[in-house]
């Protein structure tokens, strides 16, 4: 029994409850405050305190900051690996390499989704897949010089520069013609008729050297435009460079490229005269065609007999030209003869022996009904249009798709090669890199400059030697408009690069560094740190 007073009614009627320990007034039924302490003695190795127990504390509580960084870290990257659309093997690669950079500390803040957009991009192009910077950079949401950056930490601090690859141009189309989403209505076998054709364009890109020092998602734009149209599928390529997270300027450029490439090629064909880049995509598969049967043949070798089996093929179309049995304009087919003369180069008949192809004799009597038999073959495809112009000429037009198959598919550029075998094939045109030529154009043009602007420095200091004139000097001498005549030529001759090239050349810096370009830091070498020793 207590002795206590209860603070409520005054009474000396306490009792301690037998259940929970605590005291309570017999009267009033008040419960006593701050009155239930119990000391527990025995030190260190007594018995456990009611409330707080040694060892755990903060346990399951937000005050566990690392478990709960962990806990966060684990939710982001697997956000992050969903939007790229990794999962499985490739997802525990990103999370074991996030561990092995951050020393199984993970990481809160900007910087930690950039990390997991890095080891995303490095374990992709480990394994021979494509995840463009690009793609990456917009899904995380920072920007792609700094996801640039943090792929090349992470390369290095994980020493991978000897096993990591370089970046594939061939990969990335294929994964674009796979992922495209104009694409997704179009049967299978369609689709991969698409993918070889554009590998067989990714390549010969890579061999006229429009990929080399250029970044690669424009090349994969500009391709993936070009075979949509070969076939019949309109895009535009604006819409595409977005998709693909490419420069719509740079795609339009690279594509413009690669058209005057395959105008370059034309050349070689008996029309090629007149193909330029507006029509250009119109002959491109006749084009392509001629490319594909080049990069069959072995660069060099050399035909045995190449006369041997030869006929005349003009006399044969001309003897079926005098037949009255044609419907047909008889310049139109003459100027159609012409596809008669290259002869058929695909590789159809390895199990034949070459010698006897070679010694295989036709007679014009075959000839002139193989071709017969092609012309009323032709007369039932589709001709569209009649003009009823004033001379009442009939023009027919020709379907070259639906007449011939033009893609044969057979070439090994179709497949992806290495380097040195696309080097070693025979396209049809052995081009320089455009930054090259581009380069000694520009080297070229700072010569003429130079030149130049050595002629106005001699005729000013000095006026008595006899030297060329330029077109601003004999304007000067001209009756009553010459001042405005003068002012207008030199606007139009002379510019701030003629301006900057006699300073430099007054300051007398050498020739050939000033045709390297590079005004700005000659000038802070040679012109405002002149007089510093």
């Amino acid at each position: 029994m207590d002795r206590s007073r209860c603070k409520s009614c005054g009474a000396r009627s306490l009792t301690r409850d037998d259940v929970s320990g605590i005291l309570v007034c017999s009267e009033c039924g008040c419960v006593a405050e701050l009155d239930d302490f119990q000391a527990h003695l025995g030190g260190i190795s007594g018995p456990q305190g009611t409330f707080v127990r040694v060892g755990t504390s903060g346990t399951g509580t937000v005050l566990n900051y690392r478990e709960k960084k962990v806990f966060e870290a684990q939710k982001v990257i697997d956000d992050f690996l969903l939007r790229l659309g990794l999962s499985g093997s490739r997802s525990e690669d990103v999370r074991d390499m996030v561990c092995r950079v951050t020393e199984d500390e993970f990481g809160q803040g900007e910087w930690f989704p950039v990390l997991i957009g890095a080891c995303a991009c490095v374990v992709m192009r480990r394994e021979g897949q494509s995840l463009p910077i690009a793609e990456a950079a917009s899904v995380i949401g920072c920007d792609g010089h700094e996801l640039g950056k943090m792929v090349a930490r992470v390369v290095d601090f994980l020493e991978l520069r000897g096993e990591f690859p370089v970046y594939d141009v061939a990969v990335a189309f294929e994964r674009a013609v796979r992922s495209f989403s104009g694409f997704s209505r179009l049967p299978r076998d369609k689709v991969e008729t698409m993918r070889k054709q554009g590998m067989f364009l990714i390549q010969c890109a890579v061999k006229w050297f429009l990929t080399t020092g250029r970044r690669p998602l424009p090349v994969v734009a500009a391709v993936l435009v070009l075979v949509a149209k070969l076939n019949q599928i309109e895009l535009e390529i604006s819409d595409v460079s977005r998709e693909l997270h490419a420069a719509v300027a740079t795609s339009r450029r690279r594509y413009k490229e690669l058209l005057e490439a395959l105008v370059e090629v034309s050349r070689a064909l008996p029309w090629g005269k007149e193909v330029t880049v507006k029509n250009v995509v119109k002959n491109a598969p006749l084009v392509i065609q001629y490319m594909e049967m080049k990069s069959m043949e072995e660069r060099g070798a050399k035909k045995k007999d190449s006369r041997a089996g030869q006929v005349d093929l003009g006399d044969v179309v001309s003897e079926c030209l005098r037949k009255d049995v044609y419907d047909f304009d008889v310049a139109y087919l003459e100027s159609e003869s012409l596809y008669l003369d290259a002869k058929d180069k695909r590789d159809d008949h390895r199990g034949l022996d070459a010698d006897r192809l070679d010694r295989i004799e036709i007679s014009h009597e075959c000839l002139a009904l193989a071709y017969s038999k092609f012309l009323e073959e032709r007369a039932s495809l589709k001709c569209i249009g009649e003009n009823a112009n004033a001379r009442g000429r009939r023009q027919t037009s020709f379907d070259f798709h639906a007449s011939k198959d033009w893609w044969m598919g057979k070439s090994s550029l179709s497949k992806r090669l290495m380097l040195k075998e696309i080097l070693e094939k025979d396209v049809g045109l052995d081009a320089m890199p455009p930054s090259f030529i581009n380069s000694c154009i520009a080297y070229e043009r700072r010569r003429q400059k130079i030149d130049a602007a050595k002629q106005r420095i001699n005729r000013i200091m000095h006026p008595s030697a006899s030297g060329p004139i330029d077109v601003c000097d004999s304007q000067t001498s001209s009756s009553a408009h010459g001042k405005k005549k003068r002012k207008r030529s030199q606007a139009i001759d002379v510019d701030w690069e003629d301006f900057i090239i006699e300073a430099l050349l007054l300051h007398q810096v050498k020739e050939e560094e000033i045709e390297k370009g590079h005004y700005n830091t000659l000038l802070d070498l040679h012109v405002f740190n002149s007089g510093i020793m």
